[in-house]
């Protein structure tokens, strides 16, 4: 791993006045912020990123705090640790979704040290990107490997020309919560947009990257933006599933975020999300339109079935498997079906 020098700024302003004194472009990054760092620093100990300098967020006096609304509605500061995120399940609907979703990632010593921010903003876990030797269209690259080669965990929608998925489990589910987030920029500069939007596709400006953020800007909040209960018809469900290859600290190979809001077990609002599956986290707009209006059955009535396999087959609308990833269409529909039966109790 190549030397680097190790810079504590005291403030986001000062940090992001550092990090934009590194290059402007991505490609040529020589500075970058660093706060958990578990995934910065195994980029850096494999080569696959250089730089001359990191600045760290820790000292800053960021926001490392959780907050939650009478509504369970959640306002979290970027470089708040999973482990106090997955504490949250007995705080609502909106929590527990979140809560279930930071449980689910890695281990209880990465929990343990990154934070909400560093999973939100991380890189592709491609089996071609992290490999060094491989300059893949990720890295500047003329070539998305995985297309032709070996893409058992590559992208069945949205993919193109690069077919990596997005690895976090916490962006789905805080989609899912219709969530913002706030970014702070150099001279002092902030600005807030949905998280969904945060995310691009291969296909949508700059190939290398996966987000909108510039290399001087850096995440400082996320707030959860689901209707306020008292204010509508119907309370909210929420229900995380994930699959993974082994039991344990894997990531995704499919997960679905999905939010219920049912009045009389009829559904009148809601929000599916899929995960491992796209290069961004995947809202299913074709999922919700098939649940909302129907009637949530009881798990095992043949309503229920037809329901679950209605939603499964929207969620999957435009699927476009690879050689060695088509498992993951019937993977998905099933976790639909599970979260569904999870909700209709």
């Amino acid at each position: 791993m190549k030397d680097f020098e190790y810079i504590q700024p005291d403030s986001i302003a000062t940090a992001t006045e550092l990090l934009a004194e590194g290059d402007a472009a991505w490609s040529n990054v020589s500075r970058r912020a660093i706060a958990g760092g578990q995934d910065l620093f195994g980029e850096l100990k494999t080569g696959i990123v250089e730089v001359d300098s990191l600045v760290d967020l820790k000292a800053t006096g960021a926001d490392n705090t959780i907050a939650v609304d009478p509504s369970g509605n959640l306002r979290i500061g970027a470089l708040v640790k999973l482990t106090d995120v997955a504490e949250l399940a007995e705080r609502g609907p909106v929590a527990s979704l979140l809560a279930a979703a930071a449980l689910s990632v890695a281990s209880p010593q990465i929990r343990s040290q990154a934070t909400l921010g560093g999973n939100l903003c991380q890189r592709p876990r491609c089996l071609y990107y992290r490999r060094p030797e491989a300059i893949c269209l990720k890295k500047g690259g003329d070539e998305c490997f995985a297309y032709g080669g070996h893409n058992k965990y590559n992208a069945i929608l949205g993919g193109g020309p690069s077919f990596i998925v997005h690895p976090s489990d916490l962006a789905p589910a805080l989609v899912a919560l219709d969530a913002k987030v706030t970014i702070a920029g150099a001279g002092g500069a902030t600005r807030e947009l949905p998280l969904a939007d945060l995310y691009t596709l291969p296909s949508e400006g700059d190939v290398t990257r996966e987000t909108v953020l510039t290399p001087s800007e850096v995440l400082t909040q996320v707030e959860t933006q689901l209707p306020l209960v008292d204010r509508m018809a119907g309370t909210w469900r929420s229900s995380w599933q994930k699959f993974r290859e082994r039991d344990g600290f894997d990531f995704a190979l499919s997960a679905v975020a999905m939010c219920l809001r049912v009045a009389d077990r009829r559904i009148v609002d809601a929000r599916v999300v899929l995960g491992g599956v796209a290069p961004r986290p995947w809202r299913s707009a074709e999922a919700e339109a098939a649940l909302i209006g129907q009637e949530l059955a009881t798990h095992g009535s043949a309503e229920f079935d037809a329901l679950a396999v209605a939603a499964g087959e929207a969620a999957l609308t435009g699927a476009e498997p690879l050689d060695h990833n088509g498992y993951k269409i019937p993977l998905t529909k099933g976790l639909v079906r599970r979260a569904l039966q999870e909700l209709s109790r």
